[in-house]
């Protein structure tokens, strides 16, 4: 049984000048039980309404999906308690102090206080916030206040969990242990679908990894899977000395790369095509420009993101 469906998913918001934005069109995926499945896009894909969507928090406008075989058009309520969600926005209490966010939330979902004060001492020992607790969350930092919004989703048990850039703010530290209790979890049986800025999370992390923009599902798969798309795609870092910068970048730019990037004596390029031609042309231009410092790498989750990206537009 797949823990979320979604079937030609749409979504319309119309405004007062008739102008209609399709912030969801047509995008069609399955989620299967203990999946880390990662959502990933640039800033206004879709991401945020589709998990909106999932979460019965608005309607589509057309098209279905289900969590756990529960539509969340016709079962919200049901959908809502098998879920624990991380927003965007951060959705805390904000009048209240942190140890009464973590209770309160456990104890709204059925948990029962002994057990939750139980679940309590051991969040606030993996979150580090123990020196926090009986502060309010309003004084709170801006990343501890997402580190008690995330805490709280593991005051539960709900077998589908959805993170919408649920490490923003974070350091890096605190970044790594949440990825670690991801893994966790999912190892357990429960399914995450997550939504990152950070490529480098969706690739250490996740099972499957879908790409959309304008609301459209640009490619899906396993990492291995997305690289392959990225066949005769790969990535060159250069340093030189002698020349000027616009002689290297002009005779660069003719080589038609993907992407460039040039800043004082470094050159970093993404390259579509054979590496093997590439390679003999730069080796002409290092005659006459001393090349210092030479890499080449396959690309990356963030090289596919980018050319996909930049494709679909």
């Amino acid at each position: 049984m797949n823990a979320i469906e979604v079937e030609e998913l749409r979504k319309v918001y119309r405004s007062n000048t008739d102008d209609a934005v399709r912030a969801l069109d047509g995008v069609s995926f399955q989620v299967p039980q203990g999946c880390i499945y990662g959502l990933l896009g640039p800033n206004g894909a879709g991401k945020s309404t589709l998990v909106k969507i999932l979460t019965t928090i608005t309607s589509p406008t057309s098209g279905r999906a289900a969590v756990l075989g529960r539509d969340v058009a016709l079962h919200p309520l049901e959908v809502r308690q098998q879920i624990a969600v991380v927003l965007q926005q951060t959705a805390v209490e904000t009048l209240l102090n942190v140890q009464d966010n973590l209770l309160i939330y456990a104890y709204l979902h059925g948990i029962r206080r002994r057990e939750a004060r139980e679940r309590l001492g051991a969040v606030v020992d993996e979150f580090d916030l123990s020196d926090q607790l009986r502060e309010t969350v309003q004084d709170l930092s801006i990343g501890t206040k997402r580190r008690v919004q995330v805490a709280k989703i593991f005051m539960l048990d709900s077998p589908v969990i959805f993170l919408d850039e649920a490490t923003t703010g974070m350091d890096p530290l605190m970044r790594r242990r949440v990825m670690d209790r991801i893994r966790t979890e999912a190892r357990k049986g429960r399914t995450v679908l997550l939504t990152t800025q950070v490529l480098s999370e969706a690739e250490q992390l996740c099972d499957t990894i879908m790409i959309i923009d304008r609301g459209r599902k640009l490619a899906f798969g396993t990492l291995q899977d997305l690289r392959r798309l990225s066949e005769h795609m790969f990535r060159v870092n250069l340093s030189f000395s002698g020349g000027t910068d616009g002689d290297l970048v002009s005779r660069l730019e003719a080589l038609k790369p993907v992407e460039l990037k040039a800043e004082g004596k470094t050159v970093e390029m993404l390259f579509r095509g054979e590496q093997s031609s590439l390679l003999e042309k730069l080796a002409e231009i290092s005659r006459s420009i001393s090349i210092t410092q030479f890499e080449v790498r396959g690309a990356g989750l963030e090289e596919i993101f980018l050319t996909l990206v930049k494709h679909a537009k």
